[in-house]
């Protein structure tokens, strides 16, 4: 945790930028939801995917100021059943 913890002050002190991955969903109002999964609990929605990754870049920020654990995602598969 020690680790983590001085990374995320790195990263975050010395500007040093970390790419997330956002998986979007369209919502049944015709908008958009993302979340992040590296980050727990990190979602946001937008009226257009424009504005869903502007406000997506804005629930990150937020969230690495409370993250405890941030998540290393392997890939994304689809798997059909």
């Amino acid at each position: 945790m020690a680790k983590h913890n001085r990374y995320k002050s790195q990263m975050l002190h010395t500007g040093m930028a970390r790419t997330f991955h956002v998986i979007i969903e369209k919502d049944e109002d015709g908008g958009y939801v993302g979340s992040v999964p590296e980050l727990r609990g990190c979602h946001s929605q937008g009226e257009t995917v424009e504005e869903l990754m502007t406000h997506m870049r804005e629930a990150i920020e937020l969230c690495l100021e409370d993250a405890e654990e941030i998540a290393d995602i392997i890939g994304v598969q689809k798997l059909q059943v």
